[in-house]
């Protein structure tokens, strides 16, 4: 299992197109600050709760990694606190970032951290046959239709996939 630092974008985009649950089809073990998980995941109620029974682990940062988390936020003026922590985490763990969150992309880019959001996760659902064409087909045009709104993809990359 692959162990990688979560953000929360990423969740909210699966849970407005009615696919929780997705994510978790992957062998991957998602973590994410305890307090950002209390903190963030508060819309709609439970989201919390429920990707904690799909497997989410909370995590408890080590010491390093809030002082990384503090020098980060300093660093980086757009990245939310919690964004940081899903950071410091991940490049301190040498583990993958997972997030949708721009400011926190070009970040964790400039830090030598591995992204990947929304669609990365899509594309290994789909290539792994973890959901079928039709399944993806269906959450790309779903994500389309939310998308400058609640959803914020590149809408480029989304149609490419359309046309796969």
């Amino acid at each position: 299992m692959e162990y990688i630092s979560s953000d929360t974008n990423v969740w909210l985009d699966f849970m407005i197109i009615d696919r929780l649950e997705l994510p978790f089809r992957l062998p991957y073990v998602y973590l994410m600050d305890g307090d950002a998980i209390e903190d963030e995941l508060l819309n709609p109620p439970n989201i919390g709760s429920d990707l904690i029974k799909m497997g989410l682990q909370a995590t408890e940062l080590s010491e390093e990694e809030f002082f990384l988390a503090e020098d980060l936020s300093d660093k980086y003026s757009k990245p939310s606190t919690y964004d940081c922590i899903a950071l410091a985490i991940a490049k301190m763990r040498g583990l993958t970032l997972l997030t949708g969150d721009g400011p926190l992309r070009k970040a964790a880019k400039a830090e030598g951290v591995q992204v990947m959001g929304t669609i990365g996760i899509l594309d290994q659902l789909v290539k792994g046959m973890y959901i079928d064409l039709d399944e993806f087909q269906y959450c790309i045009q779903e994500l389309l239709k939310h998308n400058g709104r609640k959803v914020r993809l590149p809408e480029k990359e989304l149609k490419k996939r359309l046309k796969k």
